[in-house]
């Protein structure tokens, strides 16, 4: 009887990711996404004064926007970013909530959360299904410096993932969770020295 893998840390960065760059996922109504796909960079009208949302687990985003079929979320983004980038964000983040372990008080955690850049949510991780795993999957908010920095500095490419995302949610509909799994992107675990997520993990 074969001995199922370990799980994963319950918090723990997992992204395609290469020694510069680290892939996250946004999902957009195509007159934003599709030319941001075309041109590999956010065009004029994607408001940079706004907080965005990015998500390094394929799954989660899928979970987010409903393979693509939800309304103004039907272009699924592949956004690759420079991990010195994505490092900045984490290393200028504070949590979405309240800790106690974390923050001395409600109120400093209020001062932090206003004057931080950034912020972290720890969501559940998504199975092929959609179904809740028992581990967390990151989502950083951007806003003011951060967003603008996303947009106009870190973005290296972005890739039109739709058709992607169509057909592994094709294959699960029918049943072949396999086939679906082998379509996944290779998500690995980022590596988070030099206490990148002290402010953001218990």
């Amino acid at each position: 009887m074969s001995v199922p893998p370990p799980l994963p840390p319950k918090h723990q960065i997992r992204a395609l990711h290469t020694a510069t760059t680290v892939t996250v996922y946004q999902a957009y109504r195509p007159s934003l996404g599709l030319p941001a796909a075309r041109d590999g960079r956010f065009p004029a009208a994607w408001k940079r004064e706004r907080m965005t949302w990015i998500k390094p687990s394929f799954l989660w985003m899928m979970y987010r926007c409903g393979w693509g079929l939800k309304d103004s979320q039907e272009t699924v983004l592949a956004v690759e970013i420079t991990r010195e980038g994505f490092d900045w964000a984490l290393r200028h983040a504070c949590l979405s909530h309240y800790e106690r372990e974390l923050h001395p008080d409600h109120d400093t955690w209020r001062r932090e959360l206003k004057s931080s850049p950034a912020r972290v949510q720890w969501d559940p991780e998504r199975d092929l299904r959609l179904a809740p795993l028992p581990y967390r999957s990151l989502q950083l908010g951007l806003a003011g410096e951060a967003s603008r920095r996303y947009a106009d500095e870190w973005t290296v490419g972005i890739r039109d993932v739709t058709p992607l995302a169509h057909e592994i949610h094709a294959l699960v509909r029918e049943g072949h969770l396999e086939q679906a799994e082998r379509l996944l992107p290779e998500a690995t675990p980022y590596p988070t020295e030099d206490g990148l997520l002290a402010r953001v993990v218990v």
